[in-house]
Protein backbone atom coordinates (compact mmCIF):
# COMPACT_ATOMS: atom_id res chain seq x y z
CA UNK A 1 0.00 0.00 0.00
CA UNK A 2 1.85 3.09 -1.23
CA UNK A 3 0.22 6.29 -0.08
CA UNK A 4 0.59 9.89 -1.11
CA UNK A 5 -0.29 13.04 0.74
CA UNK A 6 -3.90 14.14 0.68
CA UNK A 7 -5.03 17.20 2.68
CA UNK A 8 -8.60 15.88 3.03
CA UNK A 9 -7.56 13.09 5.38
CA UNK A 10 -10.90 12.54 7.05
CA UNK A 11 -12.48 11.34 3.79
CA UNK A 12 -9.46 9.75 2.11
CA UNK A 13 -10.14 6.09 1.34
CA UNK A 14 -6.44 5.23 1.57
CA UNK A 15 -6.43 6.48 5.13
CA UNK A 16 -9.48 4.38 5.93
CA UNK A 17 -7.83 1.37 4.34
CA UNK A 18 -4.70 1.95 6.43
CA UNK A 19 -6.83 2.23 9.56
CA UNK A 20 -8.64 -1.01 8.75
CA UNK A 21 -5.32 -2.77 8.22
CA UNK A 22 -4.21 -1.70 11.69
CA UNK A 23 -7.49 -2.78 13.26
CA UNK A 24 -7.41 -6.19 11.58
CA UNK A 25 -3.84 -6.74 12.75
CA UNK A 26 -4.55 -5.94 16.41
CA UNK A 27 -8.23 -6.38 17.18
CA UNK A 28 -7.80 -9.85 18.68
CA UNK A 29 -6.73 -8.79 22.19
CA UNK A 30 -4.02 -6.67 20.60
CA UNK A 31 -2.04 -9.74 19.62
CA UNK A 32 1.13 -8.75 17.82
CA UNK A 33 1.92 -11.11 14.92
CA UNK A 34 5.24 -11.08 13.11
CA UNK A 35 4.94 -8.20 10.63
CA UNK A 36 5.12 -8.92 6.92
CA UNK A 37 7.39 -6.96 4.62
CA UNK A 38 6.93 -3.29 5.44
CA UNK A 39 5.38 -0.92 2.96
CA UNK A 40 7.50 2.10 2.06
CA UNK A 41 6.12 5.56 2.54
CA UNK A 42 6.37 7.93 -0.38
CA UNK A 43 6.64 11.65 0.12
CA UNK A 44 5.23 13.46 3.13
CA UNK A 45 2.78 10.81 4.27
CA UNK A 46 3.17 11.08 8.04
CA UNK A 47 -0.11 12.99 8.19
CA UNK A 48 -1.88 10.00 6.68
CA UNK A 49 -0.27 7.60 9.15
CA UNK A 50 -1.45 9.86 11.97
CA UNK A 51 -4.99 9.98 10.59
CA UNK A 52 -5.14 6.23 9.97
CA UNK A 53 -3.79 5.41 13.43
CA UNK A 54 -6.24 7.83 15.03
CA UNK A 55 -9.17 6.15 13.27
CA UNK A 56 -7.82 2.71 14.19
CA UNK A 57 -7.34 3.72 17.83
CA UNK A 58 -10.98 4.75 18.10
CA UNK A 59 -12.12 1.57 16.35
CA UNK A 60 -10.04 -0.54 18.76
CA UNK A 61 -11.84 1.04 21.71
CA UNK A 62 -9.26 3.48 23.02
CA UNK A 63 -10.65 6.60 24.69
CA UNK A 64 -10.03 9.78 22.63
CA UNK A 65 -7.01 10.97 24.65
CA UNK A 66 -5.32 7.57 24.35
CA UNK A 67 -6.15 7.27 20.64
CA UNK A 68 -4.49 10.65 20.10
CA UNK A 69 -1.32 9.60 21.95
CA UNK A 70 -1.21 6.40 19.94
CA UNK A 71 -1.66 8.21 16.62
CA UNK A 72 1.16 10.61 17.46
CA UNK A 73 3.43 7.69 18.35
CA UNK A 74 2.60 5.82 15.16
CA UNK A 75 3.33 8.92 13.12
CA UNK A 76 6.68 9.42 14.88
CA UNK A 77 7.51 5.75 14.32
CA UNK A 78 6.84 6.12 10.59
CA UNK A 79 8.97 9.27 10.40
CA UNK A 80 11.79 7.63 12.34
CA UNK A 81 11.88 4.45 10.26
CA UNK A 82 10.72 5.90 6.94
CA UNK A 83 8.15 3.11 6.65
CA UNK A 84 4.59 2.28 7.68
CA UNK A 85 4.29 -1.07 9.45
CA UNK A 86 0.60 -1.76 10.13
CA UNK A 87 1.43 -4.82 12.26
CA UNK A 88 4.17 -3.12 14.29
CA UNK A 89 2.44 -1.58 17.27
CA UNK A 90 4.45 1.42 18.58
CA UNK A 91 6.28 0.55 21.79
CA UNK A 92 9.50 2.57 21.58
CA UNK A 93 9.58 5.19 24.37
CA UNK A 94 11.03 7.80 22.00
CA UNK A 95 7.98 7.54 19.73
CA UNK A 96 5.74 8.51 22.66
CA UNK A 97 7.96 11.46 23.57
CA UNK A 98 9.44 9.83 26.68
CA UNK A 99 12.79 11.21 27.78
CA UNK A 100 15.73 8.80 28.04
CA UNK A 101 17.06 7.42 31.32
CA UNK A 102 18.85 8.05 33.63
CA UNK A 103 17.19 11.33 34.63
CA UNK A 104 18.59 13.77 37.16
CA UNK A 105 15.12 14.81 38.34
CA UNK A 106 13.82 11.29 39.06
CA UNK A 107 12.35 10.18 42.36
CA UNK A 108 14.27 7.71 44.50
CA UNK A 109 14.43 4.31 42.79
CA UNK A 110 12.81 1.12 43.98
CA UNK A 111 13.46 -2.48 42.87
CA UNK A 112 12.52 -3.29 39.30
CA UNK A 113 10.48 -6.21 40.63
CA UNK A 114 8.33 -5.17 43.58
CA UNK A 115 6.74 -8.62 43.62
CA UNK A 116 3.41 -9.22 45.31
CA UNK A 117 1.89 -5.84 46.15
CA UNK A 118 -0.99 -5.85 48.65
CA UNK A 119 -3.22 -2.76 48.65
CA UNK A 120 -5.06 -2.70 51.97
CA UNK A 121 -7.86 -0.55 53.44
CA UNK A 122 -6.44 -0.03 56.92
CA UNK A 123 -3.33 -0.40 59.05
CA UNK A 124 -4.37 -3.72 60.59
CA UNK A 125 -4.70 -5.41 57.22
CA UNK A 126 -1.50 -3.75 55.97
CA UNK A 127 0.46 -5.04 58.95
CA UNK A 128 -1.13 -8.47 58.60
CA UNK A 129 0.05 -8.70 55.00
CA UNK A 130 3.58 -7.54 55.81
CA UNK A 131 3.92 -10.07 58.61
CA UNK A 132 2.65 -12.82 56.30
CA UNK A 133 5.54 -12.13 53.94
CA UNK A 134 4.10 -9.76 51.32
CA UNK A 135 7.14 -7.81 50.06
CA UNK A 136 5.31 -4.60 49.08
CA UNK A 137 2.24 -3.18 50.82
CA UNK A 138 0.14 -0.06 50.49
CA UNK A 139 -2.09 1.59 53.05
CA UNK A 140 -5.10 2.99 51.21
CA UNK A 141 -7.10 4.40 54.09
CA UNK A 142 -9.94 6.72 53.11
CA UNK A 143 -11.39 8.98 55.79
CA UNK A 144 -12.26 12.63 56.39
CA UNK A 145 -11.17 12.26 60.03
CA UNK A 146 -7.66 13.75 60.19
CA UNK A 147 -6.90 12.16 63.55
CA UNK A 148 -7.93 8.72 62.30
CA UNK A 149 -5.80 9.10 59.17
CA UNK A 150 -2.79 10.10 61.23
CA UNK A 151 -3.24 7.16 63.58
CA UNK A 152 -3.55 4.70 60.69
CA UNK A 153 -0.44 5.97 58.90
CA UNK A 154 1.77 5.92 62.00
CA UNK A 155 0.38 2.53 63.06
CA UNK A 156 1.13 1.05 59.64
CA UNK A 157 4.68 2.40 59.56
CA UNK A 158 5.41 1.08 63.05
CA UNK A 159 3.68 -2.23 62.40
CA UNK A 160 5.64 -3.19 59.28
CA UNK A 161 8.99 -2.32 60.84
CA UNK A 162 11.24 -5.34 60.90
CA UNK A 163 9.21 -7.29 58.33
CA UNK A 164 11.23 -6.15 55.34
CA UNK A 165 8.09 -5.01 53.56
CA UNK A 166 8.14 -1.81 51.53
CA UNK A 167 5.26 0.40 52.72
CA UNK A 168 3.64 2.94 50.43
CA UNK A 169 1.06 5.38 51.78
CA UNK A 170 -1.76 6.26 49.42
CA UNK A 171 -2.40 10.00 49.11
CA UNK A 172 -1.40 11.18 52.61
CA UNK A 173 2.09 12.27 51.60
CA UNK A 174 2.77 14.72 54.44
CA UNK A 175 2.10 12.02 57.02
CA UNK A 176 4.12 9.51 55.00
CA UNK A 177 7.13 11.84 55.20
CA UNK A 178 6.61 12.53 58.90
CA UNK A 179 6.17 8.87 59.82
CA UNK A 180 9.07 7.67 57.68
CA UNK A 181 7.27 5.45 55.18
CA UNK A 182 9.09 3.86 52.24
CA UNK A 183 7.05 5.73 49.67
CA UNK A 184 3.89 7.47 48.55
CA UNK A 185 1.36 6.34 45.97
CA UNK A 186 -0.84 8.82 44.12
CA UNK A 187 -3.78 8.28 41.81
CA UNK A 188 -4.29 10.56 38.84
CA UNK A 189 -6.70 12.86 40.69
CA UNK A 190 -4.33 13.05 43.65
CA UNK A 191 -1.47 13.85 41.27
CA UNK A 192 -3.45 16.64 39.63
CA UNK A 193 -4.15 18.12 43.06
CA UNK A 194 -0.47 18.08 44.04
CA UNK A 195 1.57 21.27 43.91
CA UNK A 196 5.15 21.33 42.63
CA UNK A 197 6.19 22.11 46.21
CA UNK A 198 4.46 18.97 47.47
CA UNK A 199 6.12 16.74 44.91
CA UNK A 200 9.47 18.33 45.71
CA UNK A 201 8.94 17.64 49.41
CA UNK A 202 8.37 13.94 48.70
CA UNK A 203 11.48 13.81 46.52
CA UNK A 204 13.65 15.77 48.94
CA UNK A 205 12.62 13.43 51.79
CA UNK A 206 13.89 10.48 49.74
CA UNK A 207 10.53 8.74 49.55
CA UNK A 208 9.63 6.73 46.48
CA UNK A 209 6.68 7.79 44.36
CA UNK A 210 4.29 5.43 42.63
CA UNK A 211 1.62 6.65 40.21
CA UNK A 212 -1.58 5.03 38.95
CA UNK A 213 -2.39 5.06 35.22
CA UNK A 214 -5.25 3.80 33.08
CA UNK A 215 -4.01 4.31 29.53
CA UNK A 216 -1.53 6.10 27.30
CA UNK A 217 -2.48 9.70 28.17
CA UNK A 218 -2.14 9.12 31.91
CA UNK A 219 1.11 7.22 31.41
CA UNK A 220 2.61 10.16 29.56
CA UNK A 221 1.48 12.48 32.36
CA UNK A 222 3.03 10.17 34.94
CA UNK A 223 6.28 9.99 32.97
CA UNK A 224 6.66 13.76 33.15
CA UNK A 225 7.26 13.36 36.90
CA UNK A 226 9.81 10.49 36.60
CA UNK A 227 8.25 8.43 39.42
CA UNK A 228 9.75 5.38 41.09
CA UNK A 229 7.21 3.03 39.52
CA UNK A 230 4.08 3.15 37.39
CA UNK A 231 0.96 1.10 38.09
CA UNK A 232 -1.16 0.02 35.11
CA UNK A 233 -4.81 -0.94 35.45
CA UNK A 234 -7.40 -2.04 35.74
CA UNK A 235 -6.29 -5.15 33.86
CA UNK A 236 -9.53 -7.04 34.56
CA UNK A 237 -12.95 -5.97 35.88
CA UNK A 238 -12.93 -5.12 39.57
CA UNK A 239 -15.72 -4.30 41.99
CA UNK A 240 -13.45 -2.78 44.61
CA UNK A 241 -13.15 0.62 42.97
CA UNK A 242 -15.27 2.59 40.53
CA UNK A 243 -13.22 2.84 37.35
CA UNK A 244 -13.61 5.64 34.80
CA UNK A 245 -12.14 3.47 32.04
CA UNK A 246 -12.91 -0.03 30.84
CA UNK A 247 -10.59 -2.90 31.82
CA UNK A 248 -7.41 -2.76 29.75
CA UNK A 249 -6.83 -6.48 29.24
CA UNK A 250 -3.52 -8.29 28.97
CA UNK A 251 -2.99 -7.34 25.33
CA UNK A 252 -2.87 -3.64 26.13
CA UNK A 253 -0.93 -4.37 29.31
CA UNK A 254 1.80 -5.98 27.22
CA UNK A 255 2.23 -3.04 24.86
CA UNK A 256 2.07 -0.55 27.74
CA UNK A 257 4.76 -2.53 29.53
CA UNK A 258 7.08 -2.40 26.51
CA UNK A 259 6.68 1.36 26.25
CA UNK A 260 7.38 1.75 30.00
CA UNK A 261 10.27 -0.73 29.98
CA UNK A 262 12.55 1.69 31.87
CA UNK A 263 10.19 1.75 34.89
CA UNK A 264 9.30 -0.81 37.52
CA UNK A 265 5.77 -1.78 36.47
CA UNK A 266 2.83 -2.88 38.60
CA UNK A 267 -0.22 -4.55 37.05
CA UNK A 268 -3.39 -4.19 39.11
CA UNK A 269 -7.11 -4.83 38.90
CA UNK A 270 -9.04 -8.08 39.19
CA UNK A 271 -5.94 -10.31 39.15
CA UNK A 272 -6.09 -13.73 40.80
CA UNK A 273 -3.81 -16.77 40.66
CA UNK A 274 -5.68 -18.19 37.69
CA UNK A 275 -5.08 -15.05 35.64
CA UNK A 276 -1.53 -14.46 36.89
CA UNK A 277 0.36 -16.46 34.21
CA UNK A 278 -1.20 -14.40 31.41
CA UNK A 279 -0.45 -11.17 33.29
CA UNK A 280 3.19 -12.14 33.77
CA UNK A 281 3.58 -12.64 30.01
CA UNK A 282 3.26 -8.85 29.79
CA UNK A 283 6.67 -8.57 31.53
CA UNK A 284 5.59 -6.80 34.70
CA UNK A 285 7.63 -7.16 37.87
CA UNK A 286 4.79 -6.68 40.31
CA UNK A 287 1.10 -7.45 40.70
CA UNK A 288 -1.26 -5.47 42.88
CA UNK A 289 -3.74 -7.65 44.76
CA UNK A 290 -6.59 -6.88 47.13
CA UNK A 291 -9.52 -9.30 47.19
CA UNK A 292 -7.54 -12.47 46.36
CA UNK A 293 -5.48 -11.99 49.54
CA UNK A 294 -8.14 -10.64 51.89
CA UNK A 295 -10.44 -13.56 51.04
CA UNK A 296 -7.76 -16.24 51.53
CA UNK A 297 -8.62 -18.93 54.09
CA UNK A 298 -4.93 -19.43 54.87
CA UNK A 299 -3.12 -16.14 54.28
CA UNK A 300 0.38 -17.48 54.93
CA UNK A 301 -0.10 -20.26 52.41
CA UNK A 302 -1.66 -17.89 49.88
CA UNK A 303 1.19 -15.40 50.19
CA UNK A 304 3.76 -18.19 49.79
CA UNK A 305 2.00 -19.35 46.61
CA UNK A 306 1.88 -15.83 45.17
CA UNK A 307 5.52 -15.12 46.08
CA UNK A 308 6.64 -18.34 44.41
CA UNK A 309 4.69 -17.51 41.27
CA UNK A 310 6.17 -14.00 41.13
CA UNK A 311 9.74 -15.05 41.91
CA UNK A 312 12.21 -14.16 39.11
CA UNK A 313 12.87 -17.12 36.83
Amino acid sequence: MIVTRNPVLNVDMNVKAMAQTIVQAHQSALALPVPPQAQALKGDADDMVFAAALLAGHDLGFVPADALCLAQAWSRQALRTGEFHPEQWPTEPIDFGLAPWPRPNAFAPCPAALGLYAVMPDAAWTIHMARAGVPTVQLRFKSMDAAAVRAEVFSAVAGVEGTGARLFINDHWQLAIEAGAYGVHLGQEDLQAMTPAGLKAIKDAGLRLGLSTHGYAEMLIADQHSPSYIAMGAVFPTTLKQMATAPQGTGRLAVYSRMLRDYPRVAIGGIDLGKLPEVLKADVGSVGVVRALMAADDLDAAVATWNAALAPA
